[in-house]
């Protein structure tokens, strides 16, 4: 008996794996406690399974291995992997953040290896290019990558059949790539004018004094200022699209992410159009295509670690 577990900015979501296939049963998600001590996060995840075995009617001791897809950066510690997400932790950025703690990082490994025989954690895209790989969009693609449109922005990245995770786990972190001067464009990493402070779901609130639902509700109702505000979204975000394309020499990119898969036949022409006609002899053959695991992609991301 298996755990899957996903952090995310915005929520926590855990399911139990019973078998060798791709079944998952018990989810439940709730939102990402970001109040307390720093192991605070650690202690909702054990939590959450625990009681996920006892709506299944599975005895906890049962559940020996975890499989953690979690949205990063990570830095290591004297346990193992901790978490230093923009997006959970205030300490990275200050105050004008706004995050209700004053966190630099979430211990993870250590506090789960109390609980779990085999944990197994990465971030959340690379564990999303996996399972995209394997169940989803990208099979049988060598030259590829997962791009989450999200709380945040992030990325997995696949080269001549190797995926790529870096020193610490965190190579496909391209949103924190520089990309303005804009003074008021406040990651939650303390980056001023990265892809993330400009495009990720909380910064467009930020930005246009609207929800991310909501603004991309009122382009796809046809508003002429929402959709120039959608069209800027997509130009930022875009461009680093192409720069993956180009750089790695790409065949495909599959997007998720609760901000794009809510609004995909809005977003995903005028992604492309960044992307397609640009340096032909780099773009041709390529495409980019929704995740072929829609929304369950973080759920079958944690799975892919442990098969």
């Amino acid at each position: 008996m298996r755990a899957c577990v996903d952090i995310g900015g915005t929520k926590v979501a855990v399911s139990l794996a019973p078998g060798p296939d791709m079944q998952l049963v018990g989810r439940r998600a709730e939102p990402t406690v970001k109040t307390g001590s720093p192991d605070a996060l650690a202690a909702q995840v054990i939590r959450m399974v625990d009681e996920a075995c006892a709506d299944q009617g599975i005895e906890a001791a049962q559940v020996r291995a975890a499989g953690v897809s979690s949205c990063g950066p990570f830095v290591r510690g004297v346990a193992g992997l901790e978490l230093a997400a923009p997006n959970v932790c205030g300490g990275l950025a200050g105050p004008a953040r706004g995050l209700p703690n004053d966190w630099r990082s979430a211990p993870l490994e250590g506090p789960l290896r109390q609980r779990f025989e085999t944990v197994r954690i990465a971030n959340d895209c690379i564990a999303a290019l996996q399972a995209e790989r394997r169940w989803g969009a990208l099979q049988g693609l060598d030259h590829c990558a997962y791009v989450t449109w999200s709380t945040g922005i992030g990325m997995g990245l696949c080269v001549d059949g190797h995926v790529l995770h870096g020193k610490n786990g965190n190579a496909g972190h391209g949103g924190h790539m520089f990309v303005s001067d804009d003074a008021q464009a406040l990651c939650g990493c303390g980056n001023v004018g990265d892809v993330e402070a400009l495009v990720a779901g909380n910064a467009i609130a930020r930005r246009f004094g609207l929800e991310a639902a909501t603004l991309l509700g009122q382009a796809e109702a046809g508003d002429a200022q929402a959709l120039a505000q959608v069209d800027e979204l997509c130009r930022v975000l875009g461009r680093a699209l192409y720069n993956l394309v180009v750089t790695l020499d790409l065949q495909r990119i599959s997007l998720g992410g609760s901000v794009f898969q809510r609004h995909q036949a809005l977003l995903l022409p005028r992604l492309a159009a960044r992307i397609t006609g640009h340096l032909p002899s780099l773009t041709d053959g390529f495409s980019l295509v929704p995740a072929g695991l829609g929304d369950r992609v973080g759920d079958y991301a944690a799975l892919a670690l442990l098969d």
